[in-house]
């Protein structure tokens, strides 16, 4: 490593769950401090993947840059912005005590975070506002007095180096919800608890998938890109499409093996990721509930 005062302390560190890969370093700031912690080099929010010792060095050489004490201040004036409206009032106390200090340390989820039954739920609001996060899900905490699950935020540009994030506007979320009139995909009903969905993962995102989401879209637009699911059914569908993702096997629902195209392989002709992904979703049940139980319907009939 070129930078004397970047070391690489230890052997790459993965969260598969969240299929996310660090780098754990010390940098050192001389005369300032030392900072330890994780960098991530696979960060699917922000569409990071890295894997050559080229793209690792210079990386670590920006998140240096970034990370330096001196732009504390500057940093944290820029999330006054996002947090002034008072909107993220669920979410809000995990940024503060994550961001307390400014020492941007590992803070235990079970005697440092607020205490909150969802508090997953907390970091995956964070990092789909655009921050940057380390998970170690094995760390020892002193004060619990066995291992638990620490989190760490890294002072860097929210949405990384670019921003790997769709947004929507209130009035839009509504107008998606009006538009689908309501109805849970999963359930086929309908259910006043349910969110826009985005029929595309997440987890399958590039650069070149990235865009706007304007008040103005139109129906069909609208049709064609969301489904409603319930928080609970949300979050089933990203476990099943991390599987995918990770073992190049689809999932089905309820134990319905059945894909109107395609197999319960992934088409390995197609990308992992990147706005040509899509094409290798079409057929799997989580996709498209509706369009899926349509097919399935006409088969059977």
């Amino acid at each position: 490593m070129p930078n004397p005062n970047i070391q690489i302390t230890g052997e790459k560190r993965i969260h598969s769950k969240a299929s996310e890969v660090y780098i754990p370093v010390r940098f050192t700031y001389p005369g300032v401090c030392v900072w330890e912690g994780w960098v991530p080099i696979e960060y699917r929010r922000t569409g990071l993947h890295l894997e050559t010792p080229e793209e690792i060095e210079e990386h670590l050489n920006y998140a240096y840059i970034c990370m330096n004490p001196c732009n504390y201040i500057t940093w944290r004036r820029n999330q006054e912005c996002v947090w002034g409206d008072g909107k993220k009032g669920v979410t809000q106390p995990f940024f503060d005590t994550l961001a307390e200090n400014n020492d941007f340390a590992w803070k235990c989820v079970g005697c440092e975070l607020p205490q909150n039954p969802n508090w997953a739920r907390r970091i995956q609001d964070l990092k789909e506002m655009g921050y940057t996060l380390a998970t170690d899900t094995n760390r020892y905490c002193p004060t619990c007095g066995g291992n638990r699950t620490h989190i760490m935020l890294l002072p860097l540009p929210r949405g990384g180096r670019g921003n790997g994030y769709e947004t929507w506007s209130p009035e839009l979320r509504a107008r998606i919800i009006r538009v689908l009139g309501g109805i849970d995909a999963f359930e086929a009903v309908q259910c006043r608890h349910c969110l826009p969905d985005h029929k595309f993962p997440e987890i399958r995102w590039g650069q070149d998938t990235l865009g706007e989401n304007p008040n103005d879209m139109t129906n069909e637009q609208i049709k064609a890109k969301f489904q409603l699911l319930t928080n609970q059914r949300n979050q089933q569908k990203r476990e099943v499409c991390r599987t995918c993702y990770q073992t190049g096997i689809r999932g089905n629902y309820n134990g319905i093996n059945f894909f109107y195209s395609g197999t319960e392989k992934w088409d390995e002709t197609i990308p992992r990721e990147g706005r040509a992904a899509e094409a290798g979703c079409i057929g799997c049940p989580w996709y498209d509930l509706e369009e899926w139980r349509r097919r399935l319907n006409a088969g059977l009939n």
